[in-house]
């Protein structure tokens, strides 16, 4: 992608708020950025407690501002402000094509595979709806409220359908199901612990106790610095943030690139367009922390740093320019 990134945020819980409060503060924060954002400066996309609606507030508020519709200044948006279809699964669909090619690669087989999801908002509720259907058994999933456990497997359907409707999944009833606490999910044994919610939540103090294979991580920065070099340690596969849920970055790419051209894409050519991108990035860094003995983050890290440099190198280094 022609684009580089950064992160902001404002600081509240939305859960405090009603829902004019939450609007009063999305059009406040695009009235102060509005000198810094636009579709050819930053362009904003929606992360954790911000949705679509959020970026609606922000584009209106924005384009009162600067005179004229730029669907393009933010991404994200709903499908009638011109928001892209496959736009609220990317992020977990990016991480199913590379966690697909990561079992490739082991020789594995994804059907079977038992999966826990610590964070059940729209990352996870995704990717337990995905892997659900690619025939894993979701053995957990939590939210910010606590988690739930079943042995024999959840329908991540039925979950969610309680989370909506009771307002977190320890409210979901069946026979077989134990209540857990978000620290107890991620220690529970399985195949793939999916971390979908906050940072840090696999620290130095219960990196030890990890016990799944694979670690996908789609929330930002789920596992501390110091807790990345106990799991590489132990032998967990760690499929890295900056790879493993690059495919909501990847389609507000795509928003913006529809958005800016006037022709907009199926869901099946979003995704037909998506899978390659992310199969292709899995490959690089799984070749480069082969051959380097090194752990996929750092590979991932050396690749993109490397990008950073030729491009510094091919602008040149020197101010040519008379004083």
């Amino acid at each position: 992608m022609l684009a580089a990134g950064a992160k902001g945020g404002v600081k509240i819980n939305p859960k405090d708020f009603s829902e004019t409060d939450i609007e009063k503060v999305a059009r406040a924060w695009a009235r102060e950025f509005s000198p810094y954002i636009g579709k050819d400066k930053d362009i904003p996309a929606p992360d954790i407690y911000t949705n679509p609606q959020i970026m609606a507030y922000m584009l209106d508020e924005f384009e009162k501002i600067v005179g004229h519709s730029e669907p393009g200044m933010i991404t994200g948006k709903p499908l009638e402000l011109g928001g892209s279809q496959g736009r609220n699964q990317a992020t977990a669909q990016g991480g199913v094509y590379v966690l697909e090619e990561l079992i490739k690669v082991l020789g594995l087989k994804l059907e079977g595979l038992k999966i826990v999801v610590q964070g059940f908002g729209n990352a996870g509720y995704y990717v337990a709806i995905l892997l659900y259907n690619l025939g894993c058994k979701i053995i957990a999933v939590s939210d910010s409220q606590g988690g739930i456990f079943k042995a024999d497997g959840l329908n991540p359907e039925e979950v969610n359908r309680t989370k909506m409707e009771q307002g977190s999944v320890i409210n979901f009833q069946k026979q077989g199901i134990e209540k857990i606490s978000n620290n107890e999910i991620l220690e529970l044994e399985c195949d793939v612990l999916v971390p979908s919610a906050l940072d840090n939540v696999i620290a130095k103090d219960n990196a030890d106790k990890i016990k799944a294979k694979i670690v996908l991580e789609l929330a930002n920065g789920p596992t501390a610095p110091e807790a990345d070099e106990v799991l590489f340690k132990k032998g967990l596969i760690v499929l890295p943030d900056v790879l493993a849920n690059a495919g909501g970055v990847v389609v507000s790419y795509f928003e913006w690139v529809q958005n800016n051209s006037g022709f907009y894409w199926s869901e099946k050519e979003v995704l037909e367009k998506l899978q390659p991108i992310m199969v292709g990035a899995f490959k690089k860094v799984w070749n480069l922390s082969k051959e380097k003995n090194i752990s996929l983050r750092e590979a991932a890290f050396a690749l993109a740093i490397g990008r950073i440099v030729k491009a510094m190198e091919l602008r040149g280094t020197t101010d040519l320019r008379d004083p």
